[in-house]
């Protein structure tokens, strides 16, 4: 266990791609660290293919810096700031970076679609208040999924499309998968309601009442 005296406690949120994650992490009102803006660069050797050798697998754990999200997530914790890369999707590379700030904030969310693969290393430096997999139905995961990346523009519409059916199919081993490494599979309302209680027991005025963040 990590002797250093710890400022806050993160909730890791992930899930399927396009499961809304986001959503929620921004309807509770905590500080939230974005973990996809750790994906690796285009170009770097270490990126996994997909089984068919057709391109980069970015939904493979290691298209990720899992390091270096444990590193901001530990200096969040420790010190209550840090700097983070700033990742563009559609281009596959990092334009930047900035201060991430959570000030008092006892507790904060980070999540990402592979933040289940770092919950036994924040729960080995005392830094982990909970593990929380969304789930939904598939169906519903990949209408929203595509929406958001063709509004977005991620990547072309046949990659998107093509990654959408891929995903969808193995929605069901995603989850367990997830579930497997320590998240809790849940809906989005068990989800909020487990940070809600989490946060009133680190800080009562953490957050403001469920009635006041419904519109999301």
């Amino acid at each position: 266990m990590n002797s250093h005296p710890r400022h806050a406690r993160v909730v890791l949120l992930t899930g399927p791609s396009g499961s809304g994650k986001s959503s929620l992490a921004a309807r509770t009102g905590l500080p939230v660290l974005q973990l996809d803006d750790f994906y690796k660069e285009a170009g770097d050797p270490t990126l996994p293919l997909l089984p068919d050798g057709s391109g980069t697998d970015w939904d493979s754990p290691q298209s990720w810096h899992a390091d270096a999200a444990v590193e901001a997530i530990e200096a969040l914790c420790r010190t209550g700031r840090t700097t983070v890369p700033v990742y563009s999707i559609a281009s596959s590379a990092r334009i930047g970076e900035e201060a991430l700030d959570i000030g008092h904030a006892p507790l904060f969310i980070a999540e990402g679609v592979f933040a289940a693969d770092i919950v036994d290393r924040c729960r080995e430096l005392d830094l982990l208040e909970d593990a929380l997999c969304l789930r939904g139905r598939p169906a519903v995961t990949f209408r929203r999924r595509l929406l958001r990346d063709l509004h977005e523009g991620r990547k072309s519409v046949r990659v998107l499309v093509r990654r959408g059916w891929r995903l969808m199919r193995a929605e069901r081993g995603i989850v367990a998968r997830q579930t497997a490494l320590g998240a809790h599979p849940c809906g989005k309302q068990e989800a909020y309601a487990r940070i809600v209680t989490a946060a009133a027991e680190q800080a009562p005025m953490a957050i403001q009442p469920a009635s006041t963040a419904t519109t999301n």
